[in-house]
């Protein structure tokens, strides 16, 4: 059986979720939330296939949540359940580690099609959400740079207006290195500077305004 979990803050759709679901062959929910708490907390009993994750949780942020969740839960993957549909919110998930996106408005057979879709370790998006990756896509909006950890450190920084030197102090690292890595962003985003770089990364989600 497919063990699934559920969290959303919206009773009536969780629970519409938790009965569709659970109707479907070799789906079994064993866990329904409504709180990034009574999610993590959930998680430490209870060993699970898919999680279908709210983007917005009432206590908090749910693209915070998927990093530690993969770190101790490995082997679950994450599909987000969102009414956003806004490039930078979808590859932030993504990037995240998320293995899918989803509307909550959705047809119930995409949700289903989706959860065996990342099963199998492919990345699955809906309809809607397919459209807007394209239109980014036919729009120049193709290339996300693939960035190290230290050089997503470095954007964030430099993003809140940090120089090298502070940079440097910050991450226990010297100068040299951090301008060896803003040359390396500014070339992986094909800028001639920094902040052009800085705001190309926000439209792909890579960094939070």
């Amino acid at each position: 059986m497919i063990k699934i979990a559920i969290t959303d803050d919206h009773p009536l759709l969780l629970e519409g979720l938790k009965n569709i679901l659970s109707q479907q062959e070799n789906f079994t929910i064993v866990g329904c939330y409504s709180s990034s708490n009574e999610l993590l907390t959930g998680l430490e009993n209870q060993i699970i296939d898919v999680l279908l994750l709210d983007i917005n949780l009432a206590d908090g942020n749910s693209i915070d949540l998927i990093k530690p969740i993969l770190k101790k839960h490995p082997a679950t993957q994450i599909m987000m359940l969102s009414v956003h549909n806004e490039f930078a919110v979808i590859n932030s998930t993504l990037e995240e580690g998320a293995m899918g996106y989803i509307q909550k408005n959705a047809l119930v057979t995409e949700i289903i099609l989706g959860i065996q879709t990342i099963l199998k370790g492919e990345k699955f998006l809906c309809n809607q959400t397919q459209k807007i990756v394209e239109m980014k896509t036919n729009s120049g909006l193709n290339a996300v740079p693939k960035l190290t950890r230290r050089e997503k450190e470095i954007l964030l920084e430099a993003s809140l207006g940090l120089t090298t030197i502070q940079i440097a102090d910050k991450l226990f690292i010297s100068p040299h290195t951090v301008e060896s890595h803003r040359k390396n962003l500014i070339v992986k985003f094909k800028t001639t500077n920094l902040s052009t770089a800085i705001k190309l990364a926000m439209e792909y989600g890579l960094v939070r305004e």
